[in-house]
């Protein structure tokens, strides 16, 4: 399947989405916003959808604001500007509530914006030559859209360095703060990818979405505070029917149901 700017492939549970504006360097403007919107509200409501790999065509993952979407932008009165930064907004957003778990393939460059996708998966793998850069006041702006995001991954101080002079960082770098995951050669990029796909399939779908959906209502709360919500959610995925065949195969020494073998 293939949208405009938008190459999608799908293989069983597992779904390729692909930035495919290798010529702009994967630059995003409201088209491409639009696009990944709709995606995300398909995949959301796909029950077969286990794992998305996210990846960019070319030679870069994504450059970040496309020259021509700025140009617009420059002309754009405040109220108009409000509401285009709220369509970027809630793409993220739903990229970032998908229950499925997503997987970022990162090379080349991911700036800007391309960062801020980079911070809305769940897992990110990185080439050693990768780029990363959340460089938007070096263009007057700032990257307020994604911060509910990034700061999650890399924290105030980080924040603080990075926000603050749009200086770009090395892949080495990213996977220091918490925004990538592993940083691998280039030739071992898929293969990377794929272990981690690998290892999400053999997780039960339904205890994938309830850790993801968990760790935001959890995370800055004390032990105390979220009893009753951790409690209430282990007591319900125990006795739920994937719950409980990973019980009965744990102890029969059995696979569970939900297990994809790789091909």
């Amino acid at each position: 399947m293939s949208d405009s700017f938008l190459t999608i492939r799908r293989e069983g549970p597992v779904e390729h989405l692909t930035l495919n504006r290798p010529d702009v360097r994967n630059a995003f403007n409201e088209q491409v916003i639009a696009e990944l919107a709709s995606w995300a509200a398909r995949a959301a409501d796909d029950p077969g959808l286990r794992v998305v790999v996210l990846a960019g065509a070319g030679k870069v993952f994504s450059a970040g604001a496309d020259a021509a979407w700025m140009a617009r932008m420059a002309g754009y009165s405040h109220a108009e500007n409000v509401k285009d930064a709220e369509g970027a907004a809630a793409m993220f957003r739903a990229i970032n509530a998908l229950p499925c778990a997503v997987i970022g393939r990162i090379h080349g460059a991911a700036l800007g914006g391309g960062s801020g996708l980079a911070a809305v998966c769940d897992v990110v793998v990185a080439t050693d030559t990768a780029i990363f850069g959340f460089t938007e006041t070096k263009l007057g702006i700032l990257p307020a859209m994604i911060s509910p995001f990034v700061l999650p991954k890399i924290g105030v101080s980080a924040a603080r360095e990075l926000f603050l002079t749009g200086m770009r960082f090395d892949a080495a770098r990213a996977k220091e703060i918490g925004l990538v995951h592993a940083v691998v050669p280039e030739s071992l990029l898929d293969e990377t990818v794929q272990r981690y796909v690998t290892e999400v399939l053999s997780a039960a779908p339904s205890a994938v979405a309830a850790a993801k959906d968990l760790i935001p209502r959890v995370w800055g709360q004390s032990p105390e505070a979220v009893a009753a919500l951790t409690t209430g959610a282990i007591a319900a995925q125990r006795v739920s029917p994937e719950g409980q065949d990973g019980l009965r195969a744990f102890l029969e020494k059995r696979k569970p149901a939900w297990v994809v073998e790789p091909t």
